[in-house]
């Protein structure tokens, strides 16, 4: 398990999220999810995506991989969004998400393609 880092963890959160997201989520916390959003920040974002031993390019496509695999439709349009600040390219999300059709179903590669679809194109209006 990756060591909890708060400070580096928010530091990489806003790097890979952007620092609006972050600022939302801080508006958001109560006292009641206070606790996750440290561990969150703590180990996914200061132990895990803080770690050098893979590029942030790849814990991009990991996560929407993984994401869409297990059906969390919810966080695709987000972490669509941090491939501008990944590294991770659109050839990159389609590819991550056909692995997910192989292995993990076509309807749920189906449905985050439409999300990263409609993410892709909202990104390129503005």
């Amino acid at each position: 398990m990756p060591s909890e880092d708060i400070p580096s963890g928010e530091a990489v959160r806003r790097s890979v999220l952007g620092d609006a997201h972050v600022d939302r989520a801080k508006a958001a916390t109560t006292a009641f999810d206070a606790p996750f959003q440290d561990m969150i920040t703590g180990y996914a974002w200061g132990g895990l995506w803080a770690d050098d031993t893979i590029t942030r390019r790849e814990r991009s496509m990991l996560t929407l991989a993984i994401l869409a695999a297990t059906g969390s439709f919810d966080e695709i349009a987000m972490h669509v969004r941090a491939t501008a600040r990944t590294g991770a390219g659109r050839d990159d999300v389609i590819q991550a998400l056909l692995h997910v059709a192989v292995y993990a179903g076509v309807p749920k590669a189906n449905r985050a393609i439409s999300i990263a679809k409609a993410t892709f194109a909202e990104m390129d209006a503005t």
